[in-house]
């Protein structure tokens, strides 16, 4: 759920501002050795159709300021992928998402990426995607912000996990995210002015939400339920949330369910040993604000990277 994954020995690739051909993030995702790749120039990329990444790949926006709009990233049955410090803006057509995780991906990190205005979803990790980490993620200006879990019938997805921290859902409508059957860490993240919930827990879904804040708009439920029926079961489920020292701000209503329920949810503990939780205040409700998203960062210079 929670990783850092460092490359060592990767061989390094500067990419051009272009949708395909020689030097290009496209020509750089689809070849097979591990590579971090990282940029030669600013710019806007504008994908044509999913631009697919294959395993051991990281992709690299410190040092520049990379906006991929059209399409988006597809993760398909790879491994170990990191995406750093990019833009996602304005993706068209039917089922296009900024970044696309499925089937049976894993061991994922997406860090300070802004994500917003796209047809489908900001991020969908589904079919049996696990083991992925969205940190420091600013996301806007959408409707269906982040489902994890596509349908009840993959109940495969049950092997979903997924860490959620420091991340800003700045006024997206719904999914903050949307959960079916997996288990999901939300904690320290700032998500304000739903517009119908802030996250729903459907069939047999654990969400841990820890230290968060949520501050209402218009729509004061933060916690949402649907029912659903597994592929395999007789009977409809809900999912669960446990919430542990979030904050509810400007009237937001946690609308938990009662008695033992909680108890049912998983605790991160059993999955990692160790996890650095801020107390929810103004003060990181502040810092998420100037802290998410893309930033202007150098590149390090170590692992022979120059800045």
């Amino acid at each position: 759920m929670h990783l850092l994954i460092v490359f060592e020995d990767l061989e390094i690739g500067y990419v051009w501002i272009l949708d395909d051909g020689p030097g290009t993030l496209r020509e750089g995702g689809r070849r097979k050795e591990p590579l971090w790749i990282v940029f030669a120039v600013s710019g806007t990329i504008n994908l044509n159709s999913y631009l697919s990444v294959s395993s051991y790949k990281t992709i690299d926006g410190r040092g520049q300021r990379i906006k991929l709009t059209g399409k988006g990233i597809r993760l398909k049955e790879c491994e170990h992928i990191i995406i750093c410090n990019l833009e996602f803006e304005g993706g068209r057509g039917h089922d296009v998402d900024g970044i696309q995780i499925k089937p049976k991906s894993r061991h994922i990190w997406i860090d300070r990426c802004s994500l917003r205005d796209y047809d489908d979803g900001l991020i969908d990790i589904t079919r049996q995607s696990t083991d992925i980490t969205v940190s420091r993620c600013y996301f806007a200006q959408h409707d269906k912000t982040m489902l994890i879990g596509a349908d009840p019938s993959h109940v495969e997805d049950r092997c979903i996990r997924v860490t959620i921290h420091h991340c800003f859902f700045d006024g997206t409508r719904q999914r903050q995210p949307r959960l079916r059957f997996g288990k999901v860490h939300l904690y320290n993240n700032y998500t304000r002015n739903w517009g119908i919930y802030a996250v729903c827990a459907s069939v047999e879904a654990q969400v841990f939400s820890q230290c968060n804040i949520y501050e209402a708009g218009v729509k004061k439920k933060t916690f949402e339920y649907y029912s659903e029926k597994a592929a395999d079961k007789e009977e409809a489920r809900t999912g669960l949330v446990r919430s542990e020292n979030d904050l509810f701000l400007n009237g937001a209503q946690p609308s938990l369910m009662t008695g033992a329920s909680e108890e049912c949810v998983f605790h991160p503990s059993e999955h990692y040993p160790t996890w650095t939780v801020e107390p929810p205040s103004e003060t990181l409700k502040q810092i998420m604000q100037i802290c998410t998203g893309w930033q202007s960062l150098s590149r390090p210079s170590d692992h022979g990277v120059p800045k």
